[in-house]
């Protein structure tokens, strides 16, 4: 069993990487893929303890890129974390949230709520500040009841508190990503909400914009969504990933390895693209 989609507290997850990899270790894991959002900062605390406990650790990130409807996520695999273009590219788009998280906050200020950054950023454990450590902080001063509300109502993009950010295009991500010998695979496509004809063309247009697969196991998709998307992977020559997303105490409901507890991702998925690279 493996996981190729996880976070650690190094963006917005709530576990550390050596707590995420022991996680892992302890529940049988064979290997893990360690992908925050826009850095890599938590790779060598991750690949040190996977070299400790005897487990696999696959070098990896989340980003999200340019896409007209919304917000379209990629997760580069099997990546080189020492890669001088990856990481200047990493470094540009830290460099745009750290501008945006205070800008969200004197928004919900000026809808008075008074949160602050110090306290978003004690909520963070030291790590990368995203919406979701502003989601918690209105969680814990009763103005929503959980992270989801927190987004529908003041987060999400289109909402009242919502600042966009700098993001790359698909072709400069597809470019980061292979300099740093790694694989590009669309996540969680579900999230895109298209369907038919519309899915089937934009996946065409990924491939011809360099994109390497597609995340076909995820933790709610069915059965269904997975044979589809099986067989629209092998009509484009994409490879096939998947992995839960997990980010621990964030998505309590997602548990690593097994997501919603029907997941179960065989080695042959991250062996396919060890030999694709």
């Amino acid at each position: 069993m493996i996981d190729l989609h996880t976070h650690t507290s190094a963006s917005d997850g709530t576990l550390s990487p050596e707590k995420l990899i022991t996680l892992a270790n302890n529940q049988g894991i064979e290997a893990i893929a360690v992908t925050d959002h826009d850095t890599i900062e938590g790779l060598p605390e991750a690949l040190e303890t996977g070299k400790r406990l005897g487990i696999e650790v696959i070098p990896g990130m989340e980003l999200s890129v340019e896409y007209g409807p919304g917000s379209m996520h990629i997760l580069g695999l099997l990546i080189d974390p020492e890669d001088k273009g990856l990481n200047d590219a990493l470094t540009k788009l830290q460099e745009s949230r750290s501008d945006r998280n205070p800008r969200i906050i004197e928004k919900l200020n000026e809808l008075r709520i008074p949160i602050t950054m110090e306290e978003v950023e004690k909520i963070s454990g030291g790590g990368q500040v995203g919406r979701p450590h502003i989601a918690a902080a209105l969680v814990k001063r009763g103005h929503v009841k959980n992270i989801q509300e927190a987004f529908d109502k003041y987060l999400k993009k289109g909402a009242v508190a919502y600042f966009e950010r700098d993001r790359l295009t698909r072709e400069k991500a597809a470019d980061a990503i292979h300099g740093a010998g790694g694989l590009l695979i669309l996540a969680h496509p579900g999230t895109l909400r298209l369907n038919g004809s519309a899915f089937d063309n934009l996946l065409s247009e990924l491939k011809d914009s360099g994109f390497d697969g597609v995340e076909v196991f995820y933790n709610n998709h069915s059965h269904v969504e997975e044979d589809r998307l099986i067989k629209i992977a092998d009509k484009l020559g994409f490879i096939i990933s998947g992995g839960t997303d997990f980010h621990g105490d964030i998505k309590p409901a997602i548990k690593l390895g097994v997501g919603y507890g029907n997941m179960a991702i065989p080695y042959e998925v991250l062996q396919e693209m060890k030999e694709r690279v």
